[in-house]
């Protein structure tokens, strides 16, 4: 066997000990840093080269790793179905949206906002209106009480009768009023209820003007003096009448 020159090592020498030749940098990574993607595999001679030295090279750093008592790394490289591009969740793509996306969902929020302060306001404006209407209407009953009470006085005293014209008169005003909810409160035999009605006289039951029905239990009305009116919930007037006890 002959004996190589000592200041010509053979082709087996590593890189670093051929002389002549500054250090040999190969990139062996199967996933491209710049374009994320999988490399393909190279053929002819070159290919060969590069899997013998990357085989020496494996059997080398296991050995080293052996004898330093470590694990080989097993991490998986990356599939070309993921294409070395871990999968986005669902919270990156929203935060990671496009930015025409970002500004549509402010402006459907927006929307959404500005509708429910619409509903808001409609309600309360019909609300509103409901009361403002009822309260004109309140004082037009005012105004007209010292009429609704010249009509009862005298339908009490038999000067209203049916068929006369006067009683026509009275009975078009009252359904007129009705038709804005004015309605009239106070009549014999109610019971007492201190919201619409004004006890003017408690008479005990012996002395009461009407008889008061079997099993009365309650304060009861036995006479109306003042008749009362009432737009919806609000009394323009309490009716002013006389109570009696039970027995």
């Amino acid at each position: 066997m002959t004996d190589q020159p000592q200041g010509n090592p053979g082709p087996g020498a590593p890189e670093e000990e051929r002389p002549g030749s500054g250090p040999v940098i190969r990139d062996k990574r199967r996933i491209d840093p710049e374009t994320g993607r999988v490399r393909q595999s190279t053929e002819g001679a070159d290919a060969v080269s590069d899997q013998s030295e990357t085989q020496a090279d494996t059997g080398r750093g296991a050995d080293d790793q052996t004898a330093a008592g470590q694990v080989p790394d097993e991490t998986p490289l990356a599939t070309p179905e993921t294409d070395g591009v871990p999968e986005a969740t669902e919270q990156d793509a929203v935060d990671d949206g496009h930015p025409d996306t970002r500004l549509a969902a402010e402006r459907l929020e927006e929307m959404r906002r500005m509708q429910a302060e619409f509903v808001n306001f409609r309600n309360r404006t019909q609300r509103e209106r409901e009361g403002d209407r009822g309260r004109a209407t309140g004082a037009v009953v005012e105004a007209l009480l010292p009429v609704l009470d010249d009509v009862h006085s005298a339908r009490e005293h038999g000067d209203i009768t049916e068929g006369s014209p006067f009683a026509a008169i009275a009975d078009k005003l009252e359904q007129a009023l009705g038709r804005f909810g004015v309605e009239r409160v106070g009549a014999v035999g109610d019971v007492f209820d201190p919201t619409v009605h004004e006890a003017l006289m408690h008479l005990p039951a012996d002395r009461s003007p009407v008889e008061l029905p079997e099993g009365t239990t309650e304060m009861t009305v036995v006479q109306v003096m003042q008749p009362g009116f009432k737009v919806g919930d609000q009394v323009v007037r309490a009716a002013r009448v006389a109570v009696a006890d039970p027995g």
